[in-house]
């Protein structure tokens, strides 16, 4: 296995230092917009891991040209693209793969689009839709585009295909819960504002209209922010307020998976709600470029690259960040004994970790440990197809028994009370 990475920020660096424990790979070639960044990722393979820095190389990268994409993956003879940058250019790498007959990994897909007249309740393009489309030109290919593949979506779906194939003979509700304690300061010790995640796609995720699938409906949306619940997240992290936000699961999982209801909910909290609001009211949310005045001219600046480029780098917060994050899924309906049941499914990952061994905050080595673990099954042959798929179409139990044992990383099951699974019952502990 050959694998093309492109993006070598947050979670693209990650993936490089995970890697470098691994032999699955033949090489892995690291490329960026700033060549730079990729050099940064590979130096360190070079300083912890020296045995391994045979297998890493660097290459500069315009993963908005889908031409450059599929030269770049013949020139290397990747086998596998990794696309690890913003979900804006999924489109580009999708097609510069399939160009280039090379099999493609994401963790975010491609791009929603709202309805026009009907938003908060008639979806348009969803999330993925634009992928999903393809298909059947990845099957006559005989390549394989393995989608949404990071920790949300990812982890999670692969937690629901577990609960379904080997917890649950019915399931009424999939409802994925992400939360966590993270808290960042600045030198002055002072908590601020500074998403774990690019601001990119927290602000796509969180202000577009929330996406829900119902049986009997199938999808509709909502209004952002909608349904708020108290849920009570393991690991010491505890009670934060989750609401509806759209995200790739919801798109996924019902196309294969047997359930009554799916929804995603994240643990924002009020005031990360609130910057996310005021945003949105300034126009700070949008991606058309508007004309700015500069000293040497006007310059054509989308708003929300310009909340990007203010907002510090999510790669930088190892040393700023403290706390947990949770990646999880609750699964509801009647157990292989018939009985009404509830199960919350879930990794979690503490910064004082992930700092400490990959010079890295949880966020992003969560998402970046995920890919990773696929990528070896790919190359073992456990996890195997054409066409475009998601990571629940396959075996759930191979991909947790590898995390686990290989990569040390345990996960939880944690059976809670059916009738207010929110909440984390001492009784069934």
């Amino acid at each position: 296995m050959r694998i093309l990475l492109i993006g070598a920020g947050g979670v693209g660096d990650a993936i490089v230092k995970i890697s470098a424990d691994r032999n699955f790979f033949e090489k892995l070639i690291v490329s960026d917009y700033d060549i730079q960044r990729a050099e940064k990722s590979v130096e360190w393979v070079k300083e912890h891991s020296p045995e391994a820095a045979d297998k890493f190389q660097t290459a500069q990268i315009d993963a908005s040209d889908s031409d450059q994409v599929a030269a770049l993956a013949k020139e290397v003879g990747a086998t596998h693209i990794m696309n690890a940058v913003e979900p804006k250019f999924v489109q580009s790498i999708f097609d510069g793969a399939l160009k280039a007959g090379v099999n493609y990994m994401d963790m975010a897909m491609s791009l929603s689009h709202v309805h026009k007249t009907d938003p908060f309740n008639t979806p348009a393009e969803k999330l993925g839709d634009w992928q999903y489309d393809k298909h059947a030109e990845f099957e006559k290919a005989g390549l394989l585009a393995l989608i949404g593949t990071g920790a949300e979506p990812g982890i999670s779906n692969i937690f629901a295909r577990y609960a379904a194939d080997h917890l649950f003979s019915e399931v009424d509700e999939i409802c994925i819960l992400d939360g966590g304690n993270l808290v960042v300061r600045n030198d002055e010790g002072e908590e601020i504002f500074a998403p774990s995640f690019s601001i990119w796609t927290v602000i796509e995720e969180c202000l577009n209209p929330p996406l829900i699938w119902e049986k009997d409906r199938g999808w509709y949306t909502t209004e952002p922010f909608s349904e708020p619940a108290m849920f009570e997240f393991p690991g010491g992290i505890g009670p934060i307020e989750c609401v509806n936000v759209e995200h790739e699961e919801v798109n996924m999982l019902p196309r294969t998976m047997d359930a009554q209801k799916v929804r995603f909910k994240y643990g924002l909290g009020t005031e990360f709600i609130g910057v996310l609001q005021t945003l949105h009211a300034l126009g700070l949310d949008k991606i058309e470029p508007v004309s700015v005045r500069s000293k040497s001219g006007r310059a054509e600046i989308a708003p929300r690259d310009l909340v990007a480029a203010v907002l510090p780098d999510p790669a930088s917060l190892v040393d700023s960040m403290t706390g947990k994050t949770c990646a999880g899924t609750l699964v509801t309906g009647k157990g292989l004994d018939g009985k009404p049941r509830a199960t919350y499914l879930y990794h979690v990952a503490d910064t004082s970790w992930t700092g400490k061994n990959y010079n890295a905050q949880a966020v992003v080595w969560q998402t970046a440990l995920v890919p990773v673990v696929a990528l070896e099954l790919l190359s073992r042959g456990d996890w195997k197809a054409t066409g475009v798929r998601g990571p629940e179409e396959f075996d759930a139990k191979l991909f947790l028994d590898l995390m686990s044992s290989e990569y040390k990383q345990p996960w939880g099951s944690q059976d809670r009370n059916p009738a207010n699974p929110n909440v984390i019952d001492a009784n069934l502990e």
